[in-house]
């Protein structure tokens, strides 16, 4: 499997937040969550809901993964790279359809791990620095490939959807 660069480099941050969080977290609440930390029934609950959103993140990663792969793509081009921009099916309710999936990822592993330092603390805040990478990575290189094209998309579609079709499509 070739992988860009890019890519290789997506791969590692996203390693780096999910282990280095859960590191992180687990130390967090030995100090200040020790009670929570400890308690059996808020590991189950939380385990439960933590498989719950995981099978929803992975849904919507290969909803939306499968519809670049066919849409997305011309030619040979790396792996997990697109050279078309698409406008229509899910990409119509929504700029980032594959990343508002994936960034629940890391409160579906904090919800696994039942970390509540990593629930309440670490994984929001991963989740708004994955916000913060796609407005200034994913948005720029998007205008770098497609030019005013993009610029014309980015006005008539939001950046995430929150609506139930857009949301119904995304984990059909």
């Amino acid at each position: 499997m070739k992988l860009s660069k890019g890519n290789i480099t997506r791969i590692f941050m996203w390693l780096i937040m999910v282990f280095g969080g859960a590191i992180t977290s687990i130390f967090i609440d030995i100090v200040y969550f020790e009670n929570l930390f400890y308690n059996p029934i808020f590991h189950f609950v939380s385990f439960l809901f933590g498989l719950i959103l995981l099978k929803l993140v992975l849904k919507a990663a290969k909803n939306t993964g499968k519809f670049l792969a066919k849409n997305g793509r011309e030619g040979n081009i790396p792996r997990l790279q697109t050279n078309k921009l698409v406008t229509h099916g899910l990409y119509n309710c929504m700029r980032h359809p594959m990343h508002f999936g994936l960034m629940f990822f890391f409160l579906a592993v904090a919800l696994l791990i039942g970390s509540p330092a990593f629930i309440m603390i670490i994984a929001p805040l991963e989740m708004l620095f994955m916000l913060f990478m796609i407005k200034l990575f994913e948005e720029k290189e998007a205008y770098k490939k497609f030019g005013n094209d993009y610029i014309d998309y980015k006005n008539k579609v939001p950046f995430f959807s929150v609506k139930k079709k857009c949301l119904k499509e995304l984990l059909k």
